[in-house]
């Protein structure tokens, strides 16, 4: 089968590991992802609808409006990948611009060049909500049209919604599975990237989930997968789901040499 990439880059993005994510997966008539991102289970999956959340304001309205108004969002988003806009202070410009931004659909064409054009393609606010990632030096950033297209198409099939995970399970119908793809827990203290909105994502958040997860597959009657880095901690608060364990390399890092292997845990709780 053909996988299909993200049209965003991603930390933690989950393309590497659909098939994985998929094998775990039982079948259901909706998938729920609380944690959508980039969406590569998403768009590698095949179920009949999907209900796709993130606390991500921008990213959401950016996914509503490729699903919507495709040719339109396609046709101007490509007007910025010109060399005139890939230069440092130009960039600075736009972000500025950006952070002064109220329409949904133009920062959602800024969205889409700040993640090809931002250092290494990272998702980043302050705690004021303004877009902070530096310019990211590329000498032709990518303009990933064919990716766009087979988003906008496959989302045809998809509610989006700008909701915090807590929410999401709310809307947990019977006929769903649910997978959950959300900030990692640290590997170590200087490996702590957990705030890619300018909400952070602590260890009571870590533990609240990973009670919100089983409770949720014991009252609804609903299969409910997470992912994060198998350490001690997270065996420990997903203790009682099914566990399994692989090693992936990540692959947020520009210098590929510095690039490990780490494991990943699944966490199952099956209805």
């Amino acid at each position: 089968m053909n996988k299909h990439r993200a049209f965003l880059k991603w930390a933690g993005g989950k393309y590497k590991l659909v098939d994985a994510i998929s094998s775990h997966l039982p079948h259901a008539k909706r998938l729920v992802e609380p944690f959508v991102g980039a969406g590569s289970v998403f768009l590698n999956t095949h179920f009949e609808q999907y209900l796709l959340c993130d606390i991500n304001p921008d990213l959401i309205h950016l996914y509503q409006i490729l699903q919507k108004n495709p040719d339109e969002y396609i046709a101007r988003a490509r007007r910025f990948f010109v060399d005139a806009n890939n230069h440092k202070q130009t960039y600075y410009r736009h972000r500025e611009h950006f952070n002064q931004c109220k329409d949904p659909f133009e920062r959602s064409l800024y969205f889409l060049y700040f993640n090809r054009f931002g250092y290494n393609g990272l998702c980043r606010y302050n705690q004021s909500g303004g877009f902070n990632v530096p310019f990211g030096s590329y000498k032709k950033p990518y303009f990933p049209e064919k990716e766009l297209w087979y988003f906008s198409e496959k989302s045809q099939k998809a509610e989006f919604r700008c909701i915090d995970y807590k929410e999401a399970f709310k809307q947990v119908r019977p006929t769903d599975v649910v997978y959950c793809d959300p900030p990692y827990a640290p590997l170590s203290q200087s490996a702590n990237f957990t705030s890619y909105a300018h909400n952070t994502f602590d260890l009571d958040d870590q533990a609240l989930l990973a009670r919100t997860a089983r409770i949720c597959a014991q009252e609804k009657k609903v299969s409910v997968l997470v992912s994060n880095h198998d350490i001690e901690l997270m065996r420990e608060l997903y203790r009682g789901a099914k566990l399994s364990s692989i090693q992936v390399q990540r692959n947020i890092s520009q210098n590929g040499r510095s690039r490990k292997k780490v494991a990943e845990l699944f966490a199952l709780y099956q209805a």
